[in-house]
């Protein structure tokens, strides 16, 4: 009996042992299992990171070309900007030659002279864009004129132009220049 004894003994032990082990085991597995979860949790939270990341990169360069191409639209559309601003005076300088009277028949024809000119470098801007900002008569916006003085006209509305004593001129749709004029009271 005590070998029968001993074994039950020893086999309770290797019972005990392998239940120890398969705890263990399970533990051990258990552990692995809990830190390859941290690991692809981990991982996952980095993969996200890196697609905002990466959307707003793509953003960024899609603002970028976006600008780009509105900066090169916008050089084209007023390329003759300087140059037309430069031109102003020159006009203006032919607009009040041909204000004067002519009385003699010299005068008439550098008169004439000076028409063509003025004709023939009005019609070269209008190709470029200038358009002249009308003035006189019209209702009076600070987006287009300037007023320097005030004047009073019973016959006319208030806010209406008088006169103009300056041309104004604008390049497409950007105001290169506004006009100067008097305004009803």
């Amino acid at each position: 009996m005590s070998e029968t004894k001993n074994n039950e003994e020893l086999q309770q032990e290797e019972t005990t042992e392998e239940v120890v082990e398969t705890a263990e085991t399970t533990e051990t597995e258990e552990i692995a299992v809990d830190e390859k979860d941290q690991k692809i949790a981990e991982l996952e939270a980095k993969l996200a990171e890196e697609d905002a990341r990466y959307l707003r990169l793509r953003a960024d360069y899609d603002n970028l070309a976006r600008r780009t191409r509105l900066d090169r639209e916008a050089a084209e559309k007023y390329r003759a900007q300087s140059l037309l601003t430069e031109l102003l005076p020159v006009l203006d300088n032919l607009d009040r030659a041909l204000q004067i009277e002519v009385t003699t028949e010299e005068a008439a024809s550098l008169y004439k002279g000076v028409q063509m000119v003025y004709d023939q470098l009005l019609a070269a801007t209008e190709k470029e864009g200038l358009s002249i900002i009308p003035a006189e008569g019209e209702s009076f916006d600070p987006n287009f004129h300037q007023a320097v003085m005030q004047e009073q006209d019973s016959e006319k509305e208030t806010g209406i132009i008088l006169r103009e004593l300056q041309k104004g001129y604008q390049l497409k749709d950007r105001v290169l220049r506004p006009s100067m004029v008097s305004v009803n009271e």
